[in-house]
């Protein structure tokens, strides 16, 4: 089975863990395992998450800048290839240390968007470390144009986050899979670039949402089985007395419901325009059990089949 899976920038840095190699490296090396052993069965690609990892080069570009002038901010394309060289190395190398009888390839992925997406001007995506209220006022005094929202108890600064439109190099990831790689593609929803008149590829300062683009992939490398690896299942009146977690359901049923556009939301609309489309079907669940999300015993299966079960 051809099986894509998103694995969020959050889930490789536990949320308040200090931005250190080490931690991320320790992350990973959970994650890894959990693919590995499903790698073995399956063909693989690996779309991972860079918001905390890009957030953190964002604010060195700026801590550095206050020491050199003449050294100007990178621009977040730039940032998101550095993070998926980085973050690439270590899912490859923990994977090869899981089972060294994979063959793994990272493979630095460009994703397309459209320069006059309205997303530009409603920034959404949240990248970097958590803050408290006293942290940003004094944040935003240095540095007035970070623009930060509420995630939880906390801040985090969000940027542009506008929709994939293509990927480009969706051909050599098909052909690194018919020749039995696990792949590691799209980091961080793939390095943003839009296509000049002149037919030139370009650089653009926005970050794109990894699920949207995993989803993108799915489509158009034909793939059987679309999971978003988070938290767990998705839940109905998270967080209330009432709440319940959803086994099975449909796009149109699942369609009913409002999830945050900053957390849950993109990855709903992932789920459902990929099952939508009648490719396959798609889940939602933890990476611990990711073999059971695969079985469909643990997290929530999305199918067009027309039944809504809950846990």
């Amino acid at each position: 089975m051809k099986i894509v899976l998103a694995l969020g920038g959050n889930a490789l840095l536990e949320r308040g863990q200090p931005l250190t190699a080490t931690n991320l490296r320790n992350n990973i090396k959970k994650a890894a395992a959990s693919i590995a052993a499903i790698a073995r069965e399956h063909d693989v690609v690996i779309v991972h998450g860079n918001g905390p990892q890009v957030g953190l080069l964002m604010e060195q570009n700026y801590e550095y800048q206050k020491i050199n002038s003449a050294v100007t901010a990178y621009p977040l394309d730039v940032l998101g290839a550095e993070t998926c060289g980085m973050i690439g190395y270590m899912l490859q190398q923990e994977l090869f240390n899981s089972d060294n009888k994979l063959s793994i390839t990272t493979i630095l992925t460009q994703t397309c968007v459209d320069i006059d997406d309205p997303a530009f001007n409603d920034p959404t995506k949240f990248v970097g470390p958590i803050y408290s209220e006293e942290e940003i006022d004094k944040i935003n005094i240095a540095n007035p144009s970070a623009i930060f929202k509420k995630d939880g108890d906390y801040y985090r600064r969000v940027v542009s986050s506008p929709i994939p439109q293509d990927i480009v190099e969706s051909k050599q990831i098909s052909n690194l899979l018919e020749n039995g790689n696990t792949v590691i593609a799209c980091g961080g929803g793939g390095i943003p670039v839009f296509k000049a008149n002149n037919g030139n590829l370009v650089g653009v300062e926005c970050v794109i949402d990894k699920d949207l683009t995993a989803e993108l992939l799915a489509e158009q490398i034909k793939a059987d089985l679309f999971i978003i690896l988070t938290d767990g299942a998705v839940y109905l009146n998270y967080g209330k007395e009432n709440q319940q977690a959803i086994k099975n359901i449909t796009p149109e049923e699942l369609d009913k419901y409002h999830f945050p556009a900053g957390s849950m939301g993109p990855k709903i609309d992932a789920v459902c325009k990929f099952v939508s489309k009648g490719l396959g079907d798609a889940a939602i669940g933890a990476l611990d059990e990711l073999s059971a999300v695969i079985a469909g015993h643990s997290g929530t299966r999305i199918t067009l089949d027309e039944m809504v079960e809950y846990y």
